[in-house]
């Protein structure tokens, strides 16, 4: 079985192939883009780092390919549903750079309160300035972090040890934690007003992109300085520019940028008060050798035992059992993503209950499928089928399953009630012969819909008018409907209308349907197009 390495590896995972019983290993690293196509084309793994784009191209050429490594955390390169419509399991590496990505966020934070690069690169010119950078202490000063996943956590322990009063914003980790962790949980008003440092721990969304803009910048504590080793994107890099020329914020410290490398004349790159490094959060021996062992060693499992850890798309579990389980993980993910998209607040606790012929299969990886789809709206793209219920834990949400032999309706169902601090919402899914699948039920209303592309849930008084005022407005935009589904529990009480369209609803659109009479809720409802589950 021929394995393709497409950028350098650490000596000790390569060793690990070449050691292997029949493994070709093809350690191929700095491939062109036509390099690459010709030499993935008989390869039944391929191990790449963030160098290598893997496109749908790609996926297209690789008639062999079962397997993909990601040496690292991210998989930005990898198009992942190309990879699964193929049927080519996806895994990383999400443990093995947590320390050393804490470790350079500590170094950062240190060298941009003392002026080190600046102090160090003035002396090797020649110049002894030693009055020039003077620092400040990390002492008793106030450190904001925002988000206190694993490698936020692992900051506040070093922070605590440098004698530092560490505040958390996550909404999404319960106090109970913060308080574990030794900090003080506040909200982000009072982070931005208190912290004399502010270190970003959250991943790159649609919700976080240019998280730190103009109007936040504003709101901080004059002086402040701010650290990314997170994720470039986070920032608006002109208007951190502002801020600093204004000396609103003091100085910054930069391992990531919106755009990477950033351009030469980047005007961040000629402020004194900016320390910068090129990405090198995971940059360390140690890193590195425990990143190559581990994508090593998963791939091995893979293509020798059939065994799948740390995957990206997939459940870790045996191969042969995946491919009974694709349809109603694919459900149990899409119910995931349609409540993160329908809930009101932060969600706190969810109850799951599997019902008939569900109830054969190991139940915490279709658990695990809907907490994927739960909170990847919230946390990104580093929620997978591995770390979402211990991302669950870790932000205080507490889930229940419940195993119902037989089904009153289906052959197999699902149902999910989510709580939050804002109320309860519910929905059931089933399965319907060997692929198919439909929602059943929203909030108790019978539906039948396939949770599939750009939907609106209506929630209306039950009276002549309404849905016909709903059509006419998405008439007036030019919003083709392919689908209305309409349930009530009794006549002149409330409805629950699905109402699918061709193209995502515009704010103003929907704000005209939510102004409606009669409408009690407007809610748009996004789903990724139907999986073919073929594999190879």
């Amino acid at each position: 079985m021929k394995i393709l390495v497409a950028d350098r590896l650490s000596r000790a995972g390569l060793d690990i192939f070449a050691a292997a019983d029949n493994i070709e290993l093809d350690y191929q690293p700095d491939l062109t883009e036509q390099q690459l196509l010709e030499a993935v084309s008989d390869a039944e793994a391929l191990v790449v780092r963030s160098g290598t784009r893997l496109t749908a191209a790609v996926f297209e050429k690789a008639q062999r390919l079962r397997v993909v490594g990601r040496a690292g955390i991210g998989a930005e390169n990898v198009d992942l549903d190309a990879a699964s419509r193929r049927g080519i399991v996806v895994m990383n590496t999400p443990f093995g750079s947590a320390i050393t990505s804490a470790e350079h966020t500590i170094g950062m934070l240190v060298a941009l309160a003392r002026h080190i690069p600046q102090a160090c690169a003035a002396l090797k010119a020649g110049a002894w300035l030693k009055n020039e950078f003077m620092g400040v202490e990390l002492a008793g000063k106030a450190l904001g972090i925002v988000g206190a996943g694993k490698i936020g956590r692992l900051v506040i322990e070093r922070a605590i040890g440098l004698g530092m009063q560490p505040l958390v914003y996550d909404p999404y980790v319960s106090p109970e934690i913060v308080l574990q962790l030794g900090a003080e949980q506040v909200d982000l008003a009072e982070l931005l007003a208190r912290a004399d440092f502010i270190s970003l721990h959250i991943p790159l969304n649609q919700e976080t992109r240019s998280f730190v803009n103009a109007e936040l910048l504003q709101q901080l504590k004059p002086g402040c300085r701010i650290i990314n080793c997170a994720q470039g994107g986070l920032i608006d890099e002109d208007a951190l520019l502002a801020a600093l020329e204004s000396g609103q914020v003091a100085g910054a410290a930069l391992d990531v940028f919106t755009r990477e490398p950033p351009p030469p004349d980047h005007p961040l790159l000629k402020l004194d008060q900016v320390i910068v490094t090129p990405h090198l959060r995971a940059a360390s021996a140690d890193a590195q050798i425990n990143i190559a062992v581990q994508i090593a060693r998963q791939v091995l499992d893979f293509l020798q035992h059939n065994l799948i850890t740390n995957a990206l798309n997939v459940p870790s579990v045996n191969a042969d059992l995946l491919d009974a389980l694709r349809p109603s993980l694919d459900l149990a993910e899409r119910m995931g993503l349609f409540l993160a998209q329908y809930r009101s607040g932060h969600f706190r606790k969810v109850a799951l209950e599997f019902s008939g012929t569900l109830t054969e299969y190991p139940l915490q990886f279709l658990t695990a499928a809907f907490l994927k789809g739960l909170l990847r709206p919230v946390l990104g793209e580093q929620v997978n089928d591995i770390n979402a219920p211990h991302l669950a834990r870790e932000h205080g949400i507490k889930v229940t399953e419940t195993r119902v032999l037989t089904a009153d309706e289906f052959a197999s169902a699902i149902q999910a009630t989510m709580e939050s601090d804002q109320g309860s919402h519910s929905l059931s899914g089933a399965i319907f012969g060997l692929q198919e699948f439909r929602l059943v039920k929203i909030d108790n209303y019978h539906v039948e819909a396939v949770p599939e592309g750009h939907l609106l849930v209506l929630k209306n008084l039950d009276r002549p008018g309404v849905i016909a005022k709903v059509s006419g407005i998405l008439a007036a935009a030019e919003v083709n409907i392919s689908m209305l589904n309409l349930s009530r529990r009794r006549v002149e009480g409330k409805a629950v209308s699905l109402i699918g369209v061709d193209t995502q609803l515009s704010a103003e659109v929907l704000q005209q349907i939510a102004a409606a009479e009669g409408v009690l809720l407007a809610c748009p409802i996004n789903l990724p197009p139907a999986t073919n589950w073929n594999t190879n």
